[in-house]
């Protein structure tokens, strides 16, 4: 899975590393996040946002945005960051893609976020449900906007292309870390291997999007290169945000980078041209998305920031 995974009790490394005030978020409340949450607690819904114990949850259900899991909950990768199950999967649920779309009708979700385990087992890593799932939510929900963040599918043009094909408003696919780091951080997947899909992804006309996480232990410099490799491939959105770690059992974090170094990387990806790039400790990668889907909207917002303090 794609998603950067968050706990709300991070467990310390052996440096003992401890959490900065600036992690620190307050417990989600409001009106719209208890009618949401009733309804994902009353129809067991399955959601990233709550499995993830996302910070911003309340922020986004408040905000109608919620962000869902297709293909199981079994991953046939292993990443080094992510808590998701890794294993032989359950076989392909084919009545998935319509319940995912009465789930968004139900939740009454203006903008929806759909993400998904690796399942490179089947030959098609699961491209069709993805496409199926798009197409339900599409004629179930036109009015709600579309996030897909998607696996590499090996890099498989007609699995790729069946994504373009079914036209979600944003389709994302996370670089997660700096090359150096690629192979112990996502160890079945290839740092150039994902920026072809997201050239591929941007060819076929789709408005792109991909994330960093940081404290890793990457350099500022390999950060900078990895946010002009991005640039580079003509991604629109770019998300960087602090790496958690979710169990012993996962990578450590090796530092907690300060919100002045992400303000830092803010510029610059704004500097190479990206047209919206969201930068800060607690950024994930559906955090703010229902802004994502409108072009020239975080460049606007950053040259008015620019201009306000010129004046």
């Amino acid at each position: 899975m794609q998603e950067l995974p968050i706990v709300s009790n991070i467990v310390e490394t052996e440096s003992k590393i401890k959490k900065p005030n600036w992690l620190r978020v307050k417990l989600p409340t409001g009106e719209s996040y208890k009618h949401v949450r009733g309804l994902v607690d009353t129809h067991k819904l399955h959601t990233i946002c709550e499995s993830g114990n996302c910070p911003n949850m309340g922020e986004c259900w408040g905000e109608g945005t919620a962000t869902f899991m297709i293909l199981g909950n079994v991953c046939t990768r292993s990443c080094g960051f992510c808590a998701v199950a890794t294993g032989r999967p359950d076989p392909i649920d084919w009545d998935e893609p319509q319940r995912v779309a009465e789930a968004i009708h139900l939740m009454k979700v203006k903008h929806a976020v759909i993400t998904s385990v690796d399942r490179d087992e089947v030959k098609d890593g699961g491209s069709i449900i993805w496409y199926n799932t798009i197409k339900a939510v599409k004629s179930l929900n036109p009015d709600t906007t579309l996030e897909t963040l998607i696996p590499d599918f090996k890099g498989e043009k007609e699995n790729i292309q069946r994504i373009i094909e079914a036209a979600p408003e944003v389709v994302s696919h996370n670089i997660e870390t700096v090359e150096r780091l690629t192979r112990k951080v996502r160890i079945q997947a290839k740092y150039w291997r994902s920026m072809e899909v997201l050239r591929t992804l941007k060819e076929g006309g789709m408005r792109t999007k991909s994330g960093i996480m940081l404290g890793l232990g990457e350099t500022k410099e390999e950060v900078i290169q990895t946010i002009k490799d991005l640039a580079e491939s003509k991604v629109d959105v770019i998300t960087i945000g602090q790496y958690l770690q979710p169990t012993k059992k996962h990578l450590p974090v090796q530092r907690f980078v300060h919100p002045d170094e992400f303000k830092e990387y803010r510029e610059i990806g704004y500097e190479l041209g990206i047209d919206y790039v969201e930068s800060g400790p607690l950024v994930r990668s559906s955090y703010h998305s229902e802004k994502h889907i409108v072009p020239g909207y975080g460049r606007q917002k950053w040259e008015e920031e620019k201009a306000m303090l010129i004046a």
